[in-house]
């Protein structure tokens, strides 16, 4: 290998991974903000969601916005694990508006991308793509967004791809959700981003 062609590889390497950052420290809730009265907190590097005693909505949010990127992050759900990663989204006290690619329990449709306050589900995944989640495993789901298009992933799976308009004229921050009516508890991890060009 020549010397340039050496120095194009290093800055090519260098490039790819400066473009992708983590967006939970492992540490602390730093960059994000709580919305609701449930519970999130960090224990043994984990993100954690817990239904506190209101039993309601909650939402954990970045405080920077994203608009075109690749997300991963791994979840493993105990108990109900009815939750959600929301793109492109704001939130007044805990009514979001935005687009949840659902995290549920075996067979309500994780994977799939949901509008909240709006039109519903737009897109479910066929239902025989449902044996890809590992009810009370890690799992590890990959979203991209580029545009109009929003493509999901679990296990390596490809649940949904689909285009919206009103989902590529979406701002805002990705937000974590936890479900409402209480016994819900899932934790997360190595949530990375990569914002496309």
């Amino acid at each position: 290998m020549t010397r340039v062609a050496f120095l194009l590889v290093i800055l090519v390497s260098t490039f790819g991974l400066a473009q992708q950052k983590s967006l939970f420290n492992g540490e602390n809730l730093d960059g994000w903000t709580i919305y609701g009265t449930e519970k999130w907190y960090v224990a043994d590097g984990l993100l954690i969601c817990e239904s506190g005693p209101d039993k309601g909505y909650g939402y954990l949010a970045t405080d920077e916005h994203y608009k075109d990127f690749e997300l991963t992050l791994e979840f493993k759900q105990e108990a109900n694990g009815n939750s959600g990663v929301f793109i492109r989204s704001t939130i007044d006290g805990t009514k979001i508006s935005g687009w949840q690619v659902e995290v549920a329990p075996p067979g309500h449709d994780t994977g799939g991308v949901y509008e909240s306050y709006g039109r519903g589900w737009l897109v479910k995944p066929d239902s025989e793509k449902d044996k890809a989640l590992k009810m009370g495993e890690w799992n590890t789901m990959k979203i991209r967004l580029e545009g109009d298009k929003l493509t999901s992933w679990l296990n390596g799976t490809e649940m949904v791809s689909f285009t919206d308009e009103k989902i590529g004229k979406g701002e805002g921050s990705i937000a974590l959700q936890i479900h409402d009516g209480g016994g819900i508890k899932v934790n997360w991890r190595n949530i990375q981003i990569t914002e496309l060009d």
